[in-house]
């Protein structure tokens, strides 16, 4: 049965979704009750138990220790004999970490390029070729004890009126840049605030400092012999409450620096761009058993329409592709690419067995409540958002992105700070799918949230831009939606402002990976 055959109210055959052929379960589309029919592949099937809406039903027995089956793909072993008709979740499948053969390609893929017929979008022309779907001036904290100024420098221009062509003035608060060992943290927290200054959609900027912070504000004003060289030293102003007369000065000094930055970036104007310059990331937060149905295949599908005209899709959360790692290794350009996307996985393993925790440790508890069973079942949906295109490339976090196609960061999946790599790597925009609703946006990025069930929706209208729920309800296909979705990243980066803009989000946590001093 395809999604599009099935309609309201549930019958027999509509009651659940059967995703694959090898699928021994089936997805509730609705709540089950005991008694009630459900009939797969024309097998009529007694419900045993209360099923909720999203949890998953037998179709067949299954012996202890026998394999679940999800998407195609092993996600599970039975704990005990399982009847048809039993519910399917945490109390009778037993995780097991899988291990794989992987099919490494043995040749190589060319990147797409750009045909000369590509849709374009109304975006900000940058000096360096890339293009911004915003025009925003930053003012980024060098550490904790610089982030409050930060904050006061921005909320002066909460009253202002400020030009048509300029988003605003934001702040870029954190609790780091200070207490750090030196060596790979405080390199990744530089990476990070330098990809957030030098931005596409951000036209100029400030780096405040308290002065004496392990994060110096030299390495971003070319003073450190590790310097960052791809910032934009003409764009960009450094200042330290120390120098500047304490936190009053500072606001003073900052908001003169900031009167010729907004009169430069007044003077910029849109203009037609071709959408191979969008760096679309993907995340996915609050998921639901609906997310690898709906949301995450539709995104999947305009990931792949925008990978036909040379645009980029970044796949973030390492922790969400474990089990699912061999379905993108088969899809990688070439074995080096391959490799560096295998590396992250197993370094991402012994960073959590250093503190003793394991991937399974990731779905939470609304997750559970949603359908999720274990981190493979999220993984195997997850991956989905990536949809069908050859992997192109696999980066570090908050590296930035310049290989057009897919391409894979290695981040956590937790949300704000996956957000926060993702942007500094270069997303001029993010979609973010959510079965339970999460709310999140980012300071300089349009964020575009995508509902896997219409339930949700209808409660969290006022954050949710677009529902993918209507694809399990019969009344749109993973195509129609996944083309709506790209239309709407056109929109969206042309000014079209999203939920999380209107309401103001502006979450931003920089992944901090070593001990506090």
């Amino acid at each position: 049965m395809s999604l599009v055959d099935i309609a309201l109210p549930p019958t027999a055959d509509t009651a659940v979704i059967h995703l694959s052929p090898q699928d021994n379960i089936a997805i509730a589309r609705a709540p089950l009750g005991p008694g009630q029919q459900i009939r797969v592949d024309n097998v009529e099937i007694t419900v045993l138990d209360a099923v909720p809406m999203g949890h998953k039903v037998a179709l067949q027995s299954i012996a202890p220790g026998g394999s679940i089956v999800r998407y195609g793909q092993v996600m599970g072993r039975a704990r005990t004999a399982i009847e048809p008709g039993r519910h399917v979740h945490v109390h009778n499948v037993a995780f097991e970490e899988l291990s794989f053969t992987y099919e490494f390609p043995t040749g190589e893929i060319a990147l797409p390029v750009a045909p000369a017929s590509a849709p374009t979008f109304l975006g900000y022309q940058r000096e360096d070729g890339r293009a911004g779907t915003r025009n925003y001036i930053a003012v980024v904290a060098a550490s904790n004890c610089a982030a409050h100024t930060a904050e006061l420098i921005a909320a002066s221009y909460a009253n202002e009126t400020l030009p048509e062509n300029v988003d605003g003035v934001i702040a870029f608060p954190h609790g780091e840049g200070c207490g750090h060992s030196i060596g790979p943290d405080t390199i990744q927290l530089q990476r990070t605030l330098g990809g957030v200054l030098d931005h596409p959609n951000v036209s100029a900027a400030i780096i405040l400092g308290l002065g004496c912070e392990v994060n110096q504000i030299e390495h971003y004003l070319g003073g450190s012999p590790h310097a960052n060289v791809h910032l934009r030293q003409d764009r960009l102003v450094g200042m330290t409450l120390q120098s500047s007369g304490g936190t009053r000065g500072t606001i003073e000094a900052a908001r003169k620096s900031i009167a010729g930055m907004i009169e430069r970036a007044a003077s910029e104007r849109r203009t037609p761009t071709p959408a191979s310059k969008l760096v679309l990331g993907l995340n996915c937060g609050g998921s639901d058993s609906f997310s690898g149905i709906t949301a995450n295949p539709a995104l999947g599908y305009c990931c792949d329409l925008l990978s036909e005209v040379a645009g980029s899709s970044v796949l973030a959360e390492t922790t969400e592709v474990f089990g699912a790692e061999h379905l993108l290794v088969k899809r990688a350009r070439n074995r080096q690419v391959a490799e560096r996307l295998l590396s992250f996985v197993a370094g991402y393993k012994e960073y959590l067995t250093r503190f003793g925790g394991s991937f399974n440790d990731n779905p939470s508890p609304g997750n559970k409540e949603g359908g999720l069973t274990n981190i493979l079942e999220k993984s195997l949906g997850a991956v989905a958002k990536a949809g069908t295109s050859p992997l192109t490339d696999a980066v570090d976090y908050a590296e930035r992105v310049v290989t057009p196609g897919f391409v894979f960061m290695n981040t956590p999946g937790y949300d704000p700070v996956s957000l926060t790599g993702l942007a500094a790597g270069g997303c001029n925009l993010i979609c973010f799918t959510t079965g339970r609703g999460s709310a999140i946006g980012f300071p300089s990025i349009p964020v575009i949230k995508i509902a896997t069930n219409t339930s949700m929706y209808r409660r969290m209208q006022d954050n949710m831009d677009l529902n993918a729920g209507r694809i399990a309800d019969g009344q749109a296909t993973i195509q129609s939606v996944g083309r709506e979705i790209f239309e709407m990243l056109l929109a969206v980066a042309s000014g079209h402002r999203t939920c999380a803009e209107r309401l103001g989000h502006k979450e931003f946590v920089p992944w901090r990976i070593g001990p506090v001093m």
